[in-house]
């Protein structure tokens, strides 16, 4: 009797995956036709549409084949250089170079040139050569996104990060910025200029609120970096808030908070009192609001929540997802303006940063500048100094110094402007000395990258928790 054939054991992991048809001969998007007509339009007027093509941002990437792609950008370099582009000669300069049998040869170029579509149509073709660039670019960028989730499974908020911005980068790519014309700029300029003569607008960019900042800084430029510096209970966090009520509530601009130490209810509740002027705190004390103070409160409530502001108060918050949610808010509401509360309570979880806080504080520093100049906005930063101000001594106690900003060297190097922000109360000895001081802040422009720096005189009102332009009024005798 013949033995029952045995079985044969599987091994799942060493089955080839069967690969499909899709894997085996599917193309990636292209449109052979518009490019081919791109290029003969090219060929036949090459003063008018190579221009076209370059200030529409076309590259020689953006075509699929190979030899059309070696073709524009030879047609591109003979432009840009001043040089007759017409078939005869185009024929023997490819020639000369080796070119011109990567072009298809003289034959395939004959073709071209005959081809001979509307010129009509140039932009309608140049948009169906796009739109296949950036399908290609996608699955590209995914396919790349998959490989790296298979080596690096470690490294997932960097990955995350990394990804999101090559996708990003596709959309920034195929949108073509009209350039400015020299009269619309001149324009611009001369009512700048009208504005600064009339006092108008102390401020070119954003208004913080403070004349004297706004005049020594020029305002909130897009793209800028601000450090606002402060040993504890200096009043950081009213400080950015004034801020962040002038940009959002009077000036009507989008707004995202981050908050790291703050929750947002505690952070509305300071911007509504102080948008208010009710000191709260008399609550607690007996007072009883009057109607007025009840009015001013609800059209605070009412203006808050008609702001376009946002708060973000997710504790430990790492730079990377930081920046994935402003990239999110920029897109879906168009944010003008971003406040940080604050830099060293900011992760950057990175390997390089595990070991190092200083390598980690300039990953988060460089981190929120690259993300100013991403989004073309302002960024306003609180940090923390170290104990140097209370080591000084004489008329030099309490007053800092950039190189008082804990891991300074990488933020020095990325900020546009650092404001070291102090309260002379603070250090007062006695308590005659201190209701003296009562009131009296200053902040030191230490760094501005493109104007003066110098101290700026403030009043601290304490029980709004608000920062007021110039020095505490004289009381009378």
């Amino acid at each position: 009797m013949a033995e029952p054939a045995k079985s044969t054991p599987i091994n799942l992991f060493s089955q080839k995956r069967e690969e499909t048809v899709d894997d085996v001969t599917r193309a990636l998007p292209h449109a052979v036709g518009p490019e081919k007509s791109l290029l003969s339009t090219m060929l036949q007027d090459p003063q008018e549409y190579i221009g076209k093509a370059i200030e529409e941002r076309l590259t020689a990437a953006h075509f699929y084949l190979p030899n059309h792609s070696t073709l524009f950008g030879f047609l591109t370099e003979l432009f840009e250089a001043g040089h007759q582009v017409e078939l005869v000669s185009l024929v023997q300069r490819l020639l000369d170079r080796g070119l011109l049998e990567k072009c298809g040869g003289p034959g395939y170029l004959t073709e071209l040139y005959t081809y001979a579509p509307s010129p009509g149509h140039f932009h309608h073709h140049l948009q169906h050569v796009k739109d296949k660039f950036i399908l290609r670019s996608i699955i590209r960028s995914s396919n790349e996104a998959v490989a790296m989730a298979y080596e690096a499974p470690d490294e997932v908020p960097e990955l995350l990060d990394s990804v999101e911005r090559s996708i990003l980068a596709i959309r920034e790519s195929a949108e073509v910025a009209q350039a400015a014309t020299m009269k619309q700029t001149v324009e611009e300029v001369f009512r700048n200029f009208q504005m600064l003569i009339s006092k108008e607008k102390a401020a070119l960019g954003l208004s913080t609120g403070f004349e004297v900042l706004d005049k020594k800084s020029g305002g909130l430029k897009p793209g800028e970096m601000f450090v606002v510096a402060a040993r504890p209970s200096m009043g950081k966090t009213s400080f950015m808030m004034n801020i962040v009520e002038n940009v959002c509530l009077d000036q009507g601009k989008a707004c995202m908070v981050f908050s790291c130490e703050m929750s947002s209810v505690q952070l509305v509740q300071r911007l509504l009192f102080a948008r208010a002027k009710f000191a709260v705190s008399k609550l607690s004390r007996g007072y009883t609001p009057v109607k007025q103070d009840i009015m001013r409160v609800q059209n605070a409530v009412k203006e808050i929540i008609d702001s376009k502001l946002f708060i973000d108060d997710t504790a430990g918050i790492s730079i990377n997802e930081l920046r994935a949610k402003a990239r999110r808010k920029k897109r879906d509401e168009d944010i003008q303006f971003i406040a940080i509360d604050y830099l060293q309570l900011l992760k950057s979880r990175t390997k390089q940063a595990e070991n190092s806080r200083e390598r980690e504080i300039a990953e988060i520093s460089g981190g929120i500048k690259a993300l100013a100049k991403e989004l073309n906005i302002p960024i306003l930063i609180l940090a923390q100094l170290n104990r140097g101000p209370e080591g000084r001594t004489g008329k030099s106690l309490g007053i800092p110094r950039m190189s008082d900003l804990r891991e300074s060297g990488a933020i020095e190097q990325d900020a546009d402007l650092v404001g070291l922000l102090y309260r002379s109360k603070y250090y007062a000895e006695n308590d005659e000395e201190r209701a003296a001081l009562e009131g009296k802040a200053e902040l030191v422009l230490a760094k501005n990258r493109n104007g003066e720096t110098g101290g700026i005189p403030l009043t601290f009102v304490e029980e709004l928790m608000r920062f007021e332009t110039g020095p505490p009024a004289e009381e009378p005798e």
